[in-house]
């Protein structure tokens, strides 16, 4: 039974999950970490040959918590009635009671609630429909967005790398939406800028040549995470480009998985959620994904693709996933991804193949 719930919370809302009212905090504390044990790290790789080599992938150190960061952040947010019952440590997410709304009818532990791991700032979201009440405070009181990106050394796109996304077919309005920029010391290096509730919490950088690595403290969520904050029909796909493709093709309610796809399915069991580490960014973004009634995945029409899809499938809850399959390029080839077909079909047959998608099953 203790399996069944592990491996099956993530396909029910939140207040419908059958052990919520039976722990004494939320779920969220099944995966904290060890006291005074946080992550730094430093660079994620994703590919290899990465142009600024990391030193550190994944480090867990031995570091004391800024106490008096998160004691301000704490203070402020509980003058606005937001309380907790045991500690909040910063980089976890915590579902608490909504001040405002007080869990409706069915008094749910709705207010998403998370302390950035620099403890730079706190933010919140109330998940029901009704309510919806967001904020953010910070521990200093001034503009993280601006000094973020000031102290990441990102600047807007210059020519070059609008002219790349342009052979791409991918516009300056849909670029500009989506924040994306270039590191101010390496104009050949694509910064797209993870944000959620408006914020910017992390950095994942690609170059024209496809080397990905990720910025120091990136928040493990879902790129676009914002744009399916109230969606009941997502789409998935499997890279920041692609996300943007999918834009160009009329859908805003997509988002794109940070961190690639798999070698190959998985043979043993869903694990638990605090070793499902590889696919924490589905728990993190818990409570968006699980007012989706219908999520199309549109990964890579290749092996990892179609590993990811099914990985992706068996967490979120098979009955409400759908496939995308992409065309034939030619007699030996199909095309690859959604950026492929947006380059060489155009948007509205983009659009097309992405609202033929198949209900998923284990055979595709």
């Amino acid at each position: 039974m203790s399996m069944i719930l592990h491996n099956q919370w993530l396909c029910r809302p939140i207040s419908k999950f059958i052990f919520s009212n039976l722990l004494p905090t939320t779920y969220a504390a099944l995966v904290l970490p060890p006291k005074h044990v946080i992550t730094c790290s430093l660079f994620v790789v994703h590919a290899t040959n990465a142009p600024f080599p990391p030193h550190g992938v994944e480090e867990f150190v031995e570091n004391d918590f800024d106490e008096p960061k998160v004691k301000i952040l704490k203070q402020k947010v509980e003058v606005l009635g937001i309380r907790f019952e045991n500690s909040c440590l910063p980089g976890q997410y915590y579902n608490l009671f909504c001040p405002k709304c007080k869990g409706g009818e069915l008094k749910e532990r709705s207010l998403s609630f998370h302390i950035v791991p620099d403890r730079e700032f706190a933010m919140w979201r109330c998940f029901r429909a009704k309510c919806g009440w967001c904020g953010r405070v910070f521990a200093d009181d001034k503009d993280l967005y601006s000094r973020s990106e000031e102290r990441l050394g990102l600047e807007p796109l210059g020519p070059k790398l609008i002219a790349y996304f342009k052979e791409r077919l991918i516009s300056e309005e849909t670029l500009s939406r989506n924040a994306v920029r270039q590191m101010s010391d390496s104009k050949t290096v694509i910064a797209f800028t993870y944000k959620q509730n408006g914020l910017l919490v992390g950095c994942k950088y690609r170059t024209t040549g496809k080397r990905f690595w990720q910025g120091k403290g990136t928040e493990k969520i879902l790129y676009g995470i914002d744009d399916i904050s109230d969606a009941a029909e997502i789409v998935i796909v499997e890279g920041e480009i692609d996300k943007l493709s999918l834009e160009e093709a009329g859908f805003r309610n997509c988002v794109s998985v940070p961190g690639g796809a798999p070698g190959k399915v998985s043979s043993k069991d869903l694990p638990p959620i605090e070793k499902d580490t590889a696919y924490q960014y589905l728990w993190n973004c818990k409570e968006y994904l699980d007012k989706a009634v219908r999520i199309v995945l549109a990964t890579d029409n290749d092996p990892p693709g179609q590993a990811l899809a099914k990985e992706l499938a068996r967490r979120l809850g098979q009955e409400r996933c759908w496939q995308v399959h992409w065309p034939k390029k030619d007699e030996f080839t199909s095309f690859k991804d959604a950026n492929e077909v947006l380059k060489y079909m155009g948007a509205d047959a983009l659009k097309r193949i992405v609202e033929k998608a198949e209900p998923f099953t284990i055979a595709n």
